[in-house]
């Protein structure tokens, strides 16, 4: 039996002067994710879409779980109205600690952080680490490109389809959470 999901990590950019359709994505998971009454785990930023998906998911009246290396803390990008920030060394850490806190992944669009992070966890679960789901919300089609790597990867008998297959795209963050909810 597979136990509830509490809590979602969510993946995404903290680039800033991203294209407004982004952004908005972005809002409506934290939308979604405080409506669903998910804790959203997140790598603890003020700005880009994660200050986005943690903004919307505070004013939705939803929990957030900020987890950001003491770097990024000393330049100012943490976000201070976290409900709970747990500051860590080191990138690495912060990322296991965001695996640990998670019984699910939401992946938006992103940087090659972003991408490390997602496919880090889609190891992890072809090689039983983990049976987390791991969602991705292919917003303006910017997965279109990962999308056609990972079918190429299978073409080519790089890729099991099963491993591919451990990967839900989604269009809409509303369809992340409902999928998640199911």
């Amino acid at each position: 039996m597979t136990p509830p999901i509490r809590r979602v990590t969510v993946y995404c950019a903290s680039s800033r002067n991203l294209d407004r359709v982004y952004v908005e994505a972005a809002a409506r998971l934290g939308v979604a994710l405080a409506r669903a009454k998910l804790v959203l785990v997140y790598g603890g930023g003020s700005v880009g879409l994660m200050g986005a998906v943690a903004e919307s998911v505070h004013r939705g009246g939803g929990r957030v779980h900020g987890v950001i290396t003491e770097k990024l803390v000393a330049m100012e990008l943490a976000r201070q109205t976290c409900d709970e920030l747990d500051v860590v060394s080191t990138m690495r850490l912060r990322k296991q600690r965001m695996e640990e806190l998670a019984d699910a992944f939401i992946t938006l669009p992103g940087g090659v952080g972003t991408y490390e992070e997602l496919f880090e966890m889609l190891v992890a679960r072809q090689f039983r680490d983990h049976d987390k789901p791991l969602l991705v919300v292919n917003v303006n089609d910017y997965f279109r490109p990962l999308l056609d790597m990972l079918q190429r990867g299978v073409d080519e008998g790089f890729i099991q389809p099963a491993t591919r297959d451990l990967l839900t795209f989604v269009t809409a963050p509303e369809e992340a959470v409902e999928r998640l909810m199911g």
